[in-house]
């Protein structure tokens, strides 16, 4: 089973500001490049439901996850931005038998907190376009729950509201802007470690954007505001979970999805929404396959 999609939030959910101080159109599923103001603080709140089944087995699972990702992060100077990431999330996993026999099992809490930075190590600006690229690095944090029990005993590590290990992750994201459009694309790699005689396997991820000005079509004085559709592609890759060192042969493998979404986006403030949709799954065993994921939420710089 592929560990919750908190995970994602690790870098999709820093927020994003120019160096005018400004917010402008972003990915939605991961972070850009574009400079964050300095001494600027942004503040993010982003909702995602999770629905992902599996039948293989004696028993039809169904899990849905509610999160809500708590961002705060603040532009040290115009290179150095640095990241504050904490979800809530509620879980709950339904075993149905051929007998139609069901079992529900679930949980919710406070998640693992992420701590990152991010500097832009090159960045190149001409008449109506910018280009930057930016490495981050940064940890997951134990701080979530990672014991809780029901009453059919402890919970297995996928209900769990954390993982109870600390989980280095890096990566290169770059950004392309002008007044029409925008491209970023991300790589990322995320170390998980042992707890408990568990392990989460490693992640890598790719991720590509292009958000493109739906309105208005002509740039003029007086617009409040601009809206923008967005298309972006996710592949995301995790080896296999250990338990107690030996590997779990129904966890990890490779899933791409394809997510449509929109921005509106002034000064101070956006509102966005983005559906991942999965078009390829290769995942090992009888490891959950994810359905859709939904996410929508709001961001604002002060």
């Amino acid at each position: 089973m592929k560990k919750t999609p908190a995970v994602f939030c690790i870098v999709l959910t820093c927020d994003l500001l120019t160096s005018t101080g400004s917010l402008s159109a972003a990915p939605i599923t991961f972070n850009n490049a574009l400079p964050v103001a300095e001494e600027e603080y942004i503040w993010r709140e982003l909702f995602f439901y999770r629905r992902a089944t599996g039948d293989p087995g004696p028993m039809d699972r169904e899990l849905d996850v509610i999160g809500l990702v708590s961002v705060l992060g603040y532009g040290i100077n115009s290179d150095l931005a640095v990241f504050g990431v904490l979800p809530y999330l509620d879980k709950e996993l339904d075993l149905t038998s051929g007998s139609n026999q069901r079992i529900s099992r679930s949980n919710n809490g406070i998640g693992d907190l992420s701590l990152f930075g991010r500097y832009t190590i090159f960045r190149h600006n001409g008449p109506g376009y910018n280009f930057n690229i930016a490495p981050f690095l940064g940890v997951e944090t134990p701080t979530g729950e990672n014991n809780d029990r029901d009453r059919f005993g402890t919970l297995p590590a996928s209900l769990q509201a954390g993982s109870g290990s600390w989980d280095p992750f890096t990566g290169l994201v770059m950004s392309y802007q002008t007044l029409d459009y925008q491209v970023d694309a991300q790589a990322s790699y995320k170390i998980n470690t042992e707890d408990n005689n568990f392990e989460f396997g490693d992640e890598f991820a790719f991720d590509a954007s292009l958000q493109y000005r739906l309105w208005p079509r002509v740039l003029e004085g007086g617009v409040p505001g601009f809206l923008y559709g967005v298309l972006e592609a996710n592949l995301l890759h995790q080896k296999k979970n250990e338990i107690t060192g030996s590997n779990d042969p129904d966890s990890g493998g490779t899933s791409f999805f394809l997510s449509p979404g929109v921005q509106y986006v002034t000064r101070r403030w956006v509102v966005e929404a983005i559906v991942q949709v999965p078009v390829a799954q290769d995942l090992n065993g009888a490891a959950l396959e994810d359905d859709f994921i939904v996410r929508a939420g709001f961001r604002i710089a002060f």
